[in-house]
Order: structure tokens, then C-alpha cells, then sequence
């Protein structure tokens, strides 16, 4: 049995320093920025998310292109011409008499101003409803983008928080087993311990050092990803505010947040919003075979000159009137795509049930979820407890002589694990409760607010 009492006050300080660092980050730097300010540095930069933008921009656009079929119409048209007339000679007892007339021509200039107003259309009428309705559907879009951009951010967030706990935790474990390792050679070259604790403890030793270098490099690849996700380098997050408080799940009722879920989620309301569109197509399909009336007007004139014009001179005409147009048979194709569009109208509908149960689904796996994760975080605080008592009675037990340096370094590792356990079931349960307001259609950017509020200023 092997003894090191000046290491054991060593080890408890040790101890409170893990859970310190794991709490405030394993490297909190003098400058770290919080998921708000990196929240709008990402939204000036994510591809996916400008991407979205730009297309929900271009969807205004295609709608008033739509409002122009109800809006008058004008254009103009100008021609000009130029005939030539070489008039033939003639022959006369034998002898050729050229023409006295010699060659003609003639230059003409018209110019037409057409107009026209709908009056009866109503397939452009369902057209510019469709328009407003895939006006909206980019509006869904875009929020989703915007959902997605807050949830890829608080993962990458916390992934490289998560990433810092573990590398903290393997760097204080390799410490630890590093001063047993030391102590076991010292003991052994006094004659007090075995060969194998010198071996046994050399064996963790290597081990640690492995999972510190997995540790480090899992940190790298996750402040890469957090880095690539904001367009900056070396970002370095701020982490939870001390002493931790989660916010609750309001409200505590699953039922609730499905049947917002049903009502908000910008997925139910785009399929929502597609079974109305296919409804209005079916309305252009059926309306395509009525009639349409415009308002029709033109004026226009042309000018002639020249030796082969009769009568030289300007002439200016206008007309006003009443057009009709009215199909009488197009060979079944009007009759064929009303059942084409009522075919759509039943996918739609189906669209529509499918995406309201996936939607439940996933509001009800996100709730209990969280729920899960509080109660994870809260069994993990009470074997935090247990495992600072479990150490401290190992330490005295090392003290009497009932224990030894290797149950010490047993409690101490497990304590270190469980503090790590406790700080990523946090950070699980914080982007879990975003997840559930995206999963419910909740999701906004004031959320990420009061998740930095639960940081540290």
C-alpha cells in the first residue's frame, strides 16, 4: 500500500478547479462572444441562409407580374417600306421606244399604338390568387431557413463548449494519473509498491495522453465548424453563466405544443397553403373553358410619298371596342386537365395530413426530449454530489490506510466524468428547447436571446 498525504489537499484542489473550468470553459479567452452577437454574424454570411433569403426576395417580384395580367397593356408598332417601279419600253413598227416615265417609287411609314384593359379573365384572376398564396409559401421558406440557422448555430455553439469540457476533463485526468504515475516510480524505487503499479498506472497514463489528443482534436474540428458557420476565425464562445439555471418548458403540456405545432409550423403552412393553390388551379383548368372580354383600342397612321403613290399625303385612324373570345371545343384537353388538377388536389391534400402528422410527431419527440434531458441533468447533479462525497471518504480512507492511490485516482476520474456528463446534458437541454420550438413552428431570434441570457457576461 502506497502513501502520498501531501497530494491528497493536491487532488482536492484539483478537484474544485475541473468543475470550475468545466463551468467557465475550459479556455475562456479575454474576448468571447456570445450566441446573440455570433447569431447576427451568421446571418450575414451563411450561404444557406442568404441563399433563402435572396429566393424569398425574388418571390415578390413574381407576384406582381402576376397583377400585371389585370393591368392594361400598350405597345407600339412602326413599319417602313420603299417599292421601286422600273416601267418597261416599248416596241413600236420594228423600233424600241424607251418609257418617258422612267422609274417610280414609293416610301410609306405607319405607326400603331395598341392598348388593351381586361375586363372578364377569370383565369388570370385565379393566376394572380395563385401568386399571392406562393407569395406566402416563400414567406414559410424563409422562416424555416431562419429556424435552421438558429438551431445549426446553438449546435456548433455548444458543440465547441461540450468540445472543451471533454478536452478539460482528459487534460486533469492525464494530470492526476501522471502524479500517481510519478508517485508509483518512487514507491517502487524504495522498495514500498510493486512493479505492477508502476506498469498498471503507466497503462492509464498512455491512455489519457490518447484521449487528450482525441479531445484536442475533436475541439479544433468543432471550432472549425462553428468558425466556418460565422465567417470568423478563432471564435471563442462564452459559456454557461455560474450557478446554471435551465429554464422551464412552458407550457408543461405536450397537447399544447402540438396544437401550436399545427397551427404556426412553417411546413403545415406551406402544405396548407399548396392544397390552395391546387384548389385555384383547378379553378383556371375550369375557367379556361369560359369566355374573356377585354377592352381593346388602337390609333395609328401612315405616311406616303413618292413617284408611284397616287395619292401622297398622311392618314390617321383610331378604333375602340369590346373583344370576346370564347372556346367552343379544344378537343377534350380542357375536360382532361380539370381531372389532372383534381388528381393534384387530393396529393395536396394528402401533403397537407402527412406533413400535420410528422409535424405532431416530431413536437412530441422534442418535448420529451427536454423532459428527458432535465431529468438527465438532474440525476446527473445528484451523482455530482455523490461523487465529491464518494472522493472526499476516499480520500480519508486513503489517510487511515483503507484505501489506495488507485481509489483515489478512481473517484477523482469519476467525478471528472460526471461533471463532464452534467455540463453537455445542459447544453443538450438548451438546444433541445430550441429544437422543440422549431419542431412546434415557436422558434424565433428573440429565443436566442434568452439563451444568451443563461451565459456569462
Amino acid at each position: 500500500m502506497t502513501r502520498a498525504h501531501p497530494r491528497l489537499s493536491r487532488a482536492s484542489t484539483r478537484v474544485a478547479s475541473v468543475a470550475a473550468m468545466l463551468a467557465l470553459g475550459a479556455h475562456l479567452p479575454l474576448k468571447a462572444q456570445s450566441l446573440a452577437e455570433l447569431y447576427e454574424a451568421a446571418r450575414a454570411y451563411d450561404a444557406t441562409y442568404l441563399a433563402a433569403r435572396a429566393l424569398a426576395d425574388s418571390a415578390q417580384y413574381r407576384a406582381a407580374q402576376a397583377d400585371a395580367l389585370k393591368r392594361p397593356s400598350v405597345g407600339f408598332v412602326a413599319n417602313a417600306t420603299r417599292s421601286d417601279l422600273d416601267l418597261p419600253s416599248t416596241v413600236s413598227g420594228g423600233v424600241t421606244i424607251p418609257n418617258s416615265s422612267g422609274h417610280r417609287y414609293a416610301n410609306r411609314v405607319d405607326g400603331t399604338v395598341n392598348a388593351s384593359q381586361p375586363l372578364l379573365n377569370r383565369v388570370s384572376d385565379a393566376t394572380i390568387a395563385q401568386a399571392q398564396r406562393s407569395l406566402e409559401v416563400a414567406s414559410a421558406d424563409l422562416e424555416t431557413a431562419e429556424q435552421d440557422l438558429i438551431i445549426r448555430l446553438a449546435q456548433a455553439y455548444f458543440d465547441v463548449l461540450g468540445a472543451q469540457d471533454n478536452l478539460a476533463t482528459a487534460q486533469a485526468g492525464k494530470k492526476a494519473i501522471a502524479e500517481q504515475l510519478a508517485s508509483a516510480k518512487r514507491n517502487f524505487e524504495v522498495g514500498t509498491a510493486t512493479i505492477t503499479d508502476t506498469r498498471e498506472a503507466q497503462a492509464r497514463f498512455d491512455l489519457a495522453t490518447a484521449q487528450e489528443i482525441a479531445a484536442d482534436n475533436d475541439l479544433r474540428t468543432k471550432r472549425i465548424a462553428l468558425d466556418q458557420l460565422v465567417g470568423r476565425t478563432g471564435v471563442a464562445p462564452l459559456p454557461l453563466a455560474v450557478p446554471v439555471q435551465l429554464p422551464p418548458v412552458a407550457p408543461d403540456d405536450v397537447g399544447n405544443w402540438v396544437n401550436e405545432a399545427d397551427q404556426q409550423h412553417p411546413l403545415v403552412r406551406k402544405t396548407r397553403l399548396g392544397l390552395e393553390i391546387a384548389r385555384l388551379e383547378t379553378e383556371r383548368a375550369r375557367a379556361a373553358d369560359g369566355p374573356t372580354v377585354d377592352l381593346v383600342g388602337s390609333v395609328g397612321g401612315n405616311r406616303t410619298t413618292g413617284s408611284a403613290t397616287t395619292t401622297p399625303g398622311n392618314t390617321l385612324q383610331s378604333a375602340i371596342g369590346v373583344r370576346l373570345n370564347m372556346p367552343l371545343y379544344t378537343g377534350g384537353a380542357t375536360q382532361n386537365r380539370i381531372k389532372e388538377t383534381l388528381s393534384l388536389e387530393d396529393k395536396a391534400r394528402n401533403d397537407l395530413e402527412a406533413a400535420r402528422r410528422g409535424v405532431a410527431q416530431g413536437t412530441r419527440q422534442a418535448f420529451f426530449g427536454v423532459q428527458s434531458g432535465k431529468a438527465q441533468v438532474s440525476a446527473l447533479e445528484a451523482a455530482e454530489s455523490s461523487s465529491k462525497l464518494a472522493l472526499e471518504a476516499t480520500q480519508l480512507g486513503y489517510k487511515v490506510g483503507v484505501r489506495v492511490n488507485l481509489d483515489v485516482l478512481n473517484a477523482q476520474t469519476q467525478l471528472y466524468q460526471t461533471q463532464r456528463d452534467l455540463a453537455k446534458a445542459r447544453y443538450d437541454v438548451i438546444v433541445g428547447g430550441l429544437r422543440l420550438r422549431q419542431a412546434s413552428g415557436q422558434l424565433k431570434a428573440a429565443d436566442v436571446g434568452a439563451v444568451n441570457s443563461l451565459l456569462a457576461k
